[in-house]
C-alpha cells in the first residue's frame, strides 16, 4: 500500500515538473503575443501584459505583470518605441530580451512615409525581398511594423531561433511551429490581397498614422490622417487643410479607431459626403486572445476596409 501512494505521489507531480520546466515567456502587444504562442506551441504559454485596451505611452505594471515578468527567461516585445513602459522595466537588468523593432530584418518606415525601408538580417531571406542591414532611426520610427506580412514572417522564424536556443531540446518543435504558421500566414496575404485588389484605388482617411506598413503593403490609396501618429494631436491648421484636401479629392471613407474619440473625424467630415467606416483596431485590443489573434486583426482591417470602400 505505501509503495502505491509514493508511486502515485510521484504521477501527481510529473505535471508540476513539466511545468516547471516550460519556458516563461513575457510578451508585450496582442500581436506579438500571438506570433509568440503560435511559435511556442504547448511547450510555453506567454503571458500578455497589454491585456485590456489601453495608451502605451502611459501603461503601468499591474504588481502580477511585475512579478511574471521578473521570474521570465525571455521577453519578446515590439521594442521602445511602442512600448517604452517594458524599456523602463528592463532598465538596468539582466533579463533576456528580443526587441523585434530592432532586428535586423524588420522593415521598418517613418512617420507619414509611404515608403518602407528594407533591412537584411544576414544569412536569411524573407518572403521575396531583399533588406539591407544597418541602424534604425528609433526617433521616427512608425512601431506598427507587425501590420507588414513581411515582418510577421521574418519575426516567425527569428522567435523560434530565439526559444530553440533558450530550450534546445524543443528546437524542432519551434521551428516545425513556426513553419506552419508561416504556411498560414502567405495563405493569409494572398487572400487579403484578393480582397483589396478591387479597392485598392480608393481613397479613404484614417484616424492616425498607424496604418503605413498596411496601406504599403497593399497597395492602398490614404489620402490623409486626422493626427500624425500615436503621440502627436492634429493642430487646427493640419485639420483645415485636410477638410479642403477632402472637397478638392474623391475620398469615399474615413475609418475611426477603437478606444479613440471620433470628435476630429466628425469635424473633419462634416458638411462633406465622405462615408464614415467601422473602427480600425490596429492592435487587436478587443480581439479574442492568442494564436489566433494576428490572423484575425489582418482579415478584420482588410474586411472594414473593403467593406467600407466597395
Amino acid at each position: 500500500m505505501l509503495k502505491f501512494v509514493r508511486t502515485s505521489a510521484v504521477a501527481c507531480l510529473m505535471p508540476l515538473a513539466l511545468q516547471a520546466a516550460e519556458l516563461r515567456l513575457v510578451t508585450d502587444l496582442p500581436p506579438v503575443h500571438s506570433l509568440v504562442s503560435l511559435v511556442a506551441g504547448d511547450r510555453a504559454v506567454p503571458v500578455l501584459m497589454m491585456d485590456q485596451p489601453g495608451d502605451g505611452h502611459t501603461f503601468a505594471l499591474r504588481p502580477s505583470q511585475a512579478s511574471a515578468l521578473a521570474r521570465a527567461d525571455l521577453v519578446i516585445w515590439t521594442g521602445p518605441e511602442m512600448a517604452p513602459w517594458m524599456a523602463r522595466a528592463l532598465e538596468g537588468g539582466k533579463k533576456a530580451s528580443l526587441p523585434l523593432l530592432q532586428a535586423p530584418g524588420t522593415r521598418l518606415r517613418a512617420w507619414g512615409d509611404g515608403e518602407h525601408e528594407p533591412h537584411d538580417h544576414e544569412g536569411h531571406a524573407h518572403d521575396e525581398h531583399d533588406h539591407e542591414g544597418h541602424d534604425h532611426a528609433h526617433g521616427d520610427t512608425d512601431p506598427h511594423a507587425w501590420l507588414e506580412p513581411a515582418n510577421a514572417l521574418y519575426w516567425l522564424d527569428l522567435i523560434a531561433r530565439r526559444l530553440a536556443e533558450a530550450d534546445p531540446e524543443n528546437a524542432a518543435h519551434y521551428r516545425a511551429n513556426a513553419k506552419e504558421a508561416a504556411a498560414t500566414l502567405r495563405g493569409l496575404d494572398a487572400e487579403l490581397r484578393a480582397l483589396l485588389e478591387p479597392v485598392k484605388d480608393r481613397a479613404f482617411v484614417l484616424g492616425h498614422d498607424a496604418y503605413g506598413y498596411f496601406t504599403g503593403h497593399y497597395g492602398l490609396h490614404t489620402a490623409g490622417t486626422v493626427a500624425a501618429g500615436d503621440a502627436a494631436g492634429p493642430g487646427a491648421q493640419h485639420l483645415s487643410a485636410l477638410r479642403m484636401q477632402l472637397a478638392g479629392e474623391e475620398v469615399v471613407c474615413a475609418f475611426p479607431e477603437v478606444g479613440q474619440s471620433e470628435r476630429l473625424l466628425d469635424t473633419v467630415l462634416e458638411g462633406s459626403a465622405v462615408q464614415k467606416g467601422a473602427a480600425l483596431d490596429p492592435a487587436g485590443s478587443t480581439l479574442e486572445k492568442g494564436p489566433g489573434l494576428y490572423a484575425a486583426l489582418m482579415r478584420d482591417l482588410a474586411q472594414k476596409i473593403s467593406d467600407c470602400l466597395k
